[in-house]
């Protein structure tokens, strides 16, 4: 087991699209903002958002500003590999001079993605992994429609390869965003499921985000590599949007129409695209690849059921960083020690995953126990979630927590 670790470098490193617009009703901006980069637009979005009353407006406003907005409205969740074919057969001779996403993280990896394949070439397979973008690709507007998945801000689309069945990541700086519009208006149409897992998805990012391990990279690693750790900023991001999430999330499973906590809920969900898109996500993370694979089951929930389980095996070597976690919540005993503070932090965090709907334990997700073993082994495929997972992992040491994931054990198996 490794000794807990700290940022000894006193590093600080943030990775962020160049304009950020947050509020409601600022997507009037949109229109502008596209047509610094050219007059023809792709937007990617889904079915349900094309729909809406919201994007026959926004399509109006692209034709009143005189851009030639082409659309894709068939993202599907997960973000299949066959989407991203699809578009790029349809669009790619049209002339696209930026791609804007509009919905929630399938939507906006989406973007990424395409916006990669339509200036690069080739199939997205050539680009899985880190910094194999070999040089610039189209101008990326994201436009989120949910406030959860950090996609927005993040430099990495996540592609769920159908023929390999397994989600795989396209991680380049290349992908960063030229801009984001983040509006909470459009998160009041979302059904209860959707706002519920993407606010597990949010809660989840935070958590590993501030609970990662901290690297200490040397200049060239930070060249070579996203993740480089947790660290100075992003710690900066974890702290507000925990504290939002604290307060926000219970507000919004009351009152689904509650601006002021859509507001709060899709200002924490931006805070952990900050922190991750340097710190990473980790354990939670890629335990919960292979389960979505094999269950189909929304993503949030995926995380949202493992992270109870992933904190009690992290404790050990994260005891000071989960106390902190607790008296962040405003649940910590103060005259208590580190170790019932972290446990006061790790217990709040399973509150707020409960009062979301989050299933409680695997079996809910429609985990088979004998699939445990295999969900184990094609968890140490995510190499690159793994090294960001403060406590390392292997395949028994996850074979252990999807048992106890399984069983819904969240007894405190080793930080006694």
């Amino acid at each position: 087991m490794s000794a807990e670790n700290d940022n000894e470098s006193r590093l600080g490193l943030l990775r962020q699209p160049g304009t950020v617009i947050f509020g409601p009703g600022q997507r009037a901006h949109l229109p502008r903002l596209a047509a610094e980069h050219g007059s023809r637009v792709l937007i990617v979005t889904d079915a349900r958002m094309t729909t809406t009353p919201e994007f026959a407006e926004l399509v109006a406003d692209f034709a009143r500003a005189g851009l030639d907005a082409h659309v894709y409205g068939d993202v599907d969740p997960e973000l299949p590999r066959e989407n991203i074919q699809r578009a790029a057969d349809r669009f790619g001779s049209a002339g696209i001079d930026a791609v804007i996403g509009l919905g929630g993280g399938s939507c906006l990896d989406m973007a990424k993605v395409t916006a990669l394949i339509l200036a690069r070439g080739g199939d997205i397979r050539d680009y899985y992994g880190e910094n194999l973008v070999d040089g610039p690709v189209l101008p990326i507007i994201t436009v989120p429609t949910t406030a959860g998945t950090g996609a927005e801000v993040s430099c990495i689309g996540v592609v769920f390869d159908t023929e390999r069945g397994v989600k795989v990541g396209v991680a380049s700086a290349r992908l960063e965003p030229v801009a984001t519009v983040i509006d909470p208006e459009f998160t009041l149409t979302a059904p209860a499921g959707l706002t519920a897992a993407t606010g597990a998805d949010a809660l989840s990012h935070l958590v590993e985000s501030f609970t990662d391990i901290a690297k200490n990279p040397s200049p060239e690693e930070m060249q070579n590599h996203l993740y480089i750790g947790k660290n100075l900023l992003s710690d900066l991001y974890c702290r507000h949007g925990l504290r939002l999430l604290n307060s926000s999330l219970e507000r919004l499973v009351a009152d689904p129409f509650d601006l002021a906590a859509r507001t709060d809920t899709m200002l924490a969900a931006y805070c952990g695209g900050m922190a991750l898109n340097t710190a990473g996500t980790a354990a939670a993370h890629a335990l919960q690849s292979p389960i979505g694979g094999l269950t189909r089951t929304p993503h949030g929930f995926g995380v949202g059921a493992l992270l109870p389980y992933v904190m009690r095996f992290n404790l050990p070597v994260r005891i000071s960083v989960f106390s902190e976690l607790g008296r962040l919540l405003g649940v910590a005993d103060p005259v208590a020690g580190e170790l019932e503070q972290a446990k006061a932090g790790i217990e709040r965090i399973d509150g707020l995953l409960a009062a979301l709907g989050v299933p409680a334990d695997l079996a809910a997700l429609g985990v088979a126990e004998k699939d445990l073993g295999t969900i184990a082994e094609q968890t140490m495929l995510s190499t690159r979630l793994l090294a960001n997972n403060p406590r390392p992992m292997n395949r028994d040491d996850a074979l252990a927590v999807l048992r106890r994931a399984y069983a819904g054990d969240r007894s405190y198996w080793a930080a006694e």
